[in-house]
C-alpha cells in the first residue's frame, strides 16, 4: 500500500527503512485514486515521537491511506517539539471541512486517574466523538479514548492501585466480528495504564444492548469492545505500541515505587511478542472503514458479518 505524507516530514526515514511506500501529495492527486482519509487525534506526551507507532501498522494495509493528523484547540502540547503541531496538524473541524473522514482514531492521553469532567479538554473530546459518531464509518479509541467511549454508554471507569504495565494475554471473544475476525483466538498486547473497566459493568453493558465484548484478559478485563452500533471500536490497551515505546517506558518509570516493573517484558533486551496482533488488529480496522465506505452502509457490523465469513 502507499500512504501518502509530505517528502518533509521528519519520520520519513525510518518509514523508508520499514520499507512502507510513500507518496507525495502532489504525486497523489494526479492519481485516479481515492485514498482513504484517516484521521488521528494524537494527545499523546512527545507525540511527534508516537507518530510512527500509529503509521507503521497502517502501512501494512493494502489501501491507500491520507493520515490526517488532528490536534486539539483546548489543549497545550507542551512536551512536544516546537512548531511541530503548527506544522503538520488541523483541528477537527478543519480536518472535515471540505473532505470527510473514512476513519477515526484516537489516542491515549495521561489523565486516566482523572475524572472525566475534570479533564480540561473533555468538552472538546466528547464534542468530537459525538460528531463523529453521527458522521465518520468508524472511530477507534486506544486506552483512555476508549475509557472515553464507554464513559458515554454510561460505564464509567475505576483507578487501579498500581499500574497495569507490561503483555498481557487476551481471548479473542468474538472471531466473526470484522474487526477481530483475523485476531488468533489467544494473543498478547501491551498494557500501560493506571485505570480500567470493571467486569460486570462490562458484562451489564452487553446485556443492556450497550456494547459488544469483543476481547478478555484476565488481569487486563475486557479490552477490545464495540458500541452496539459498531460506529464505536475501542482498545484500552496499546497494540500500536513498538518494544522501542514500552521499554523507553518502563526505563522513565523504573525510579518510581508506584510503578510496577512491566510483565512479560524486559526493558533490558526488549522483545516484539503482539507484533502479528498489531498488524492484524489495525489492517482488519481499515478493512472495516473501507467496506463501510464501499458499501456505503453506515448501519454496524451485522450486514458485514455474513460476506465476511465467505471470504475467512
Amino acid at each position: 500500500m502507499t500512504i501518502i505524507i509530505r517528502p518533509d516530514y521528519h519520520a520519513l526515514p525510518i518509514i523508508e527503512k520499514t520499507g512502507i511506500r510513500w507518496i507525495p501529495p502532489q504525486q497523489a492527486e494526479r492519481q485516479d485514486i481515492r485514498p482513504l482519509r484517516i484521521g488521528i487525534l494524537n494527545i499523546m506526551p512527545l507525540g511527534e515521537q508516537y507518530e510512527f507507532n500509529i503509521l507503521h501498522p497502517l502501512g501494512l494495509s493494502v489501501l491507500q491511506l491520507e493520515p490526517v493528523w488532528i490536534r486539539l484547540e483546548s489543549h497545550n502540547y507542551k512536551s512536544w517539539q516546537e512548531n511541530h503541531v503548527e506544522e503538520i496538524y488541523v483541528t477537527y473541524e478543519q480536518a472535515i471541512r471540505d473532505q470527510p473522514l473514512d476513519g477515526l482514531i484516537m489516542t491515549g492521553a495521561p489523565v486516566e486517574t482523572i475524572h472525566f469532567d475534570e479533564v480540561h479538554y473533555w468538552e472538546e473530546i466528547q464534542a468530537i466523538l459525538v460528531d463523529a459518531r453521527r458522521t465518520i464509518p468508524s472511530t477507534l479509541g486506544l486506552c483512555w479514548a476508549g475509557f472515553a467511549m464507554a464513559y458515554l454508554e454510561g460505564i464509567d471507569k475505576f483507578n487501579y492501585e498500581k499500574k497495569l504495565f507490561g503483555v498481557f494475554e487476551l481471548e479473542n471473544l468474538d472471531p466473526s466480528h470484522p474487526v477481530t475476525g483475523e485476531l488468533d483466538d489467544v494473543f498478547w498486547c501491551p498494557q500501560s495504564r493506571h485505570a480500567g473497566l470493571m467486569d460486570d459493568a462490562m458484562e451489564a453493558g452487553e446485556k443492556d444492548g450497550l456494547l459488544k465484548l469483543l476481547a478478555y484478559g484476565k488481569e487486563p478485563g475486557y479490552t477490545i469492545f464495540a458500541t452496539s452500533d459498531d460506529r464505536f471500536i475501542a482498545h484500552t490497551g496499546h497494540p500500536e505500541y513498538n518494544a522501542t515505546r514500552l521499554a523507553y517506558e518502563a526505563k522513565r518509570d523504573e525510579a518510581d515505587p508506584e510503578v510496577p516493573a512491566p510483565v512479560n517484558f524486559d526493558f533490558h533486551n526488549p522483545k516484539n511478542r503482539w507484533r502479528s496482533h498489531r498488524n492484524n488488529f489495525f489492517i482488519q480496522w481499515l478493512r472495516y472503514c473501507y467496506l463501510i465506505v464501499s458499501t456505503g452502509d453506515m448501519t454496524n457490523a451485522e450486514s458485514l458479518r455474513g460476506g465476511w465469513d465467505k471470504e475467512t
